[in-house]
């Protein structure tokens, strides 16, 4: 065969290659393979408790039973009186154990927005009542799989106060556990603008790990994009991966505010939604700056609670006009989130914010039908490209398309963790379950190859 490169050529040429590759690789080293919790649950910081997400699990399905008695009217409700009969009904009863089983999958005590500015006396005591109520939901086993706090911004104006708030919450916290952090917890720090403000939190995190004998690297965070600074610093490029480079490792989440980001673009209330064509802008910002790292990206809110305007008075009851208006208000803010829930999954972002636990039955209604609607065909496409990549090994051909076979196994693995789809279900893909919670689609191939 005649050739025309020279093998001094070749080894040249691929020493540069191989060392830009190495270079690309160790730039964006994969997304994370730990679960990403479907939502993230906002409360204030004054009323949390040991037994919150209990609690909040009990309201859950009260709301769901009183608004929504069957599947039919819940379909009604969501605007989905087409949809498959079969189909909502398994959504309905796997809603109804989830509600039972794990309501709550991840929970934020709240000393920002959620909580508002008061004295520092009072704070300091919710910071310090917070911690002793998380340590004891440890020693109960009441907490949800993923917890944290959300402290203050590390702006001008805030940062003494948040910082404080900080160190009484772990200090408290260690103090009562000895040494012991809850699974998942995780520190969320707001309307982040520069990443000096990143690397604040992880000096005062070395210093808590060094005087609690912590783990290096034990305290995490997640930052909220919430301002068009955040978006497109005064260079005109986008700093959110130096928001994660800051951490060194510890950097976990990016979550998008809503209320707070169209506010800054000047946008006015009435127009303020998750849906707003600015906010898939800057969430799709977060994706592009962000995807090939492990860090899980989460939406906002609807700030519309699902609340009827009417209560009865003690020992009074509603009358048949004042329950119809409930249910119509209720029905309506539950659509709202639907859509909104729906709209984000569309988009690539599997995790959101509830801010009430009337929200807790949609947000499972809008996930479990975004898996379900689309499971039977998920099923054969996964099973049909492990197949067509096994066989293209052992051909010696080259099989490009692994991106699209990941993609499939995340959306099992997804459905699976927040219980949209069984284990059986997932079994239709001609995997075993070791496979699958492999977590890697190349992994697989090369097994079965």
């Amino acid at each position: 065969m005649k050739t025309s490169f020279t093998q001094e050529l070749i080894q040249s040429t691929l020493k540069n290659l191989t060392e830009a590759n190495l270079k690309h690789a160790h730039c964006y080293p994969g997304g994370s393979h730990d679960r990403q919790p479907v939502h993230t649950v906002y409360g204030g910081a004054q009323i949390f408790s040991s037994d919150t997400a209990k609690k909040m699990s009990g309201v859950a399905l009260r709301t769901l039973k009183e608004y929504a008695p069957d599947a039919l009217m819940l379909r009604q409700a969501l605007g989905e009186e087409q949809g498959n009969p079969e189909l909502w009904n398994t959504i309905y009863q796997r809603i109804v154990k989830k509600l039972e089983d794990e309501a709550v999958e991840d929970f934020r005590i709240d000393y920002e927005d959620g909580y508002g500015t008061r004295p520092d006396s009072e704070e300091d005591g919710h910071a310090e009542s917070g911690a002793k109520e998380v340590a004891k939901g440890m020693n109960q086993s009441s907490l949800p799989p993923f917890i944290g706090i959300r402290i203050k911004p590390f702006s001008e104006e805030c940062h003494r106060r948040s910082i404080r708030t900080l160190d009484i919450f772990v200090s408290t916290l260690l103090s009562e556990t000895s040494g012991e952090l809850p699974s998942h917890f995780v520190v969320t720090l707001p309307k982040v603008t520069h990443p000096e403000q990143c690397a604040a939190l992880v000096e005062l995190f070395e210093a808590l790990e060094k005087k609690h004998r912590l783990e290096p690297g034990s305290l995490k965070y997640e930052f909220m994009v919430e301002t068009t600074q955040a978006i497109l610093n005064v260079e005109g490029q986008s700093p959110l991966r130096s928001f994660v480079e800051a951490g060194k490792g510890r950097c976990v989440g990016a979550h998008f505010g809503t209320y707070d980001y169209t506010a800054g673009c000047g946008i006015t209330a009435h127009y303020q939604t998750m849906v707003n064509p600015v906010c898939d802008f800057a969430k799709h910002v977060m994706q592009v700056s962000l995807m090939g790292l492990p860090i899980l990206l989460s939406d906002g809110a609807t700030n519309v609670m699902p609340v009827g305007p009417h209560r009865a008075q003690e020992g009074g009851v509603l009358t048949a006009s004042q329950l119809k208006e409930n249910r119509a208000v209720v029905h309506r803010a539950w659509k709202l989130s639907y859509d909104h829930i729906r709209h984000s999954l569309a988009t690539g972002f599997y995790q959101g914010w509830d801010l009430h636990p009337a929200q807790l039955p949609i947000r499972y209604a809008a996930t479990y039908a975004f898996f379900l609607e689309s499971l039977g065909s998920a099923s054969d496409r996964l099973k049909g490209f492990v197949e067509k990549a096994a066989k293209a090994t052992l051909l010696g051909d080259v099989f490009d398309d692994a991106a699209t076979g990941q993609g499939l196994l995340n959306f099992f693995l997804r459905g699976l963790s927040c219980g949209a789809i069984t284990s059986e279900e997932a079994l239709n893909t001609g995997l075993t379950l070791k496979e699958i919670q492999s977590r890697s689609f190349m992994k697989i191939v090369k097994g079965r190859s």
